[in-house]
């Protein structure tokens, strides 16, 4: 299966034994089953009931709920379970990404979220040692796994192969280029990437896919070594520096905040004049690029954008 290769994948099969928690004397959900998944149908899921409200496929998962809410509902659609906690920095960049992401899926896939200072016996039966830690689990067993923040296009490749594994149809991708620059961009070999990218956009000038991953192969090399906490202080410090704003924003975009960034930017257009305001502009448009021109965030900030300049 694909994974985020910036983290290594620690799922190492039958490590995660999910029996653990079973009531006793309650079936196991992958009984009867093979390699290739269930012999029979599934049992009918229970109503779907996220604790607290909000949007359905996104859950808060506790011991009690664990065996409904992740090892049923996996028998038939795929499950990823967030490890995270309160106190936990890298948690907040890396949930918010899962959670668009989750809600973009409508349902082809359920996010679990297990708060680990409250769950520690679901902590340890998935051996985590350290968060996010981030668990796919399909037809009651867990398929793959990866630790830390990822950037969005890894996370959105990531959950494309558990989707396969959980056999919902996916598209398959059409360019191996496409892929060939993808691979080089996930493992970090920006000027390979960046390369790859260009060449496509040589011969294919309209393709959207390579101007995405161009213009984050951009962002990546910005926030290189960026200090993320101390970039968006320095920004709240100095609303009108440029540079600072334009470094927060690209840290909102990889963090999983990219409305906000997307506002910071068109409320500094709106506040420059000059070859400021056309700089701003532009750093703007390069990151409406990474998200490409269906994200509705996008079609809301090009309006923004549009009042601001005139």
């Amino acid at each position: 299966m694909s994974e985020p290769r910036t983290s290594p994948s620690i799922f190492t099969r039958g490590a995660v034994d999910l029996g653990a928690l079973r009531p006793s004397g309650s079936p196991s959900p992958a009984a009867g089953a093979g390699a290739g998944g269930p012999a029979g149908p599934p049992a009918e899921q229970p109503a779907f009931s996220p604790s607290g409200g909000g949007n359905a496929a996104v859950i808060e998962v506790t011991e009690a709920t664990f065996q409904t809410e992740v090892l049923e509902r996996s028998m038939t659609t795929p499950v990823v379970i967030d490890f995270w906690a309160e106190w936990c920095e890298p948690c907040k960049q890396l949930s918010p990404v899962l959670e668009k992401l989750a809600i973009e899926g409508a349902g082809a896939w359920i996010l679990a979220k297990i708060d680990v200072d409250a769950n520690q016996r679901l902590a340890q039966m998935f051996r985590v040692q350290g968060i996010p830690m981030v668990f796919a689990v399909v037809g009651g067993q867990p398929v793959d796994a990866f630790s830390g923040v990822v950037p969005e296009a890894q996370l959105r490749q990531w959950i494309g192969a558990v989707l396969k594994a959980g056999g919902v149809e996916v598209e398959a991708p059409a360019d191996p280029r496409l892929e060939s620059a993808d691979d080089a961009l996930m493992v970090g070999d920006l000027d390979a990437a960046e390369a790859a990218y260009k060449k496509i956009l040589f011969e294919a000038p309209a393709d959207a896919a390579a101007e995405a991953g161009l213009a984050q192969v951009g962002l990546f090399r910005r926030v290189q070594g960026v200090d993320a906490a101390a970039a968006l202080t320095a920004a709240s410090a100095a609303p009108d520096d440029l540079e600072a704003q334009m470094l927060a924003a690209d840290v909102e975009v990889l963090g999983g905040e990219a409305e906000r960034a997307y506002k910071r930017l068109v409320d500094l257009v709106r506040r420059s004049v000059g070859d400021d305001k056309e700089t701003v502009r532009k750093h703007l448009v390069t990151l409406f690029t990474i998200a490409g021109p269906d994200d509705p965030a996008v079609s809301a900030a090009r309006r923004a954008l549009a009042s601001a300049l005139f």
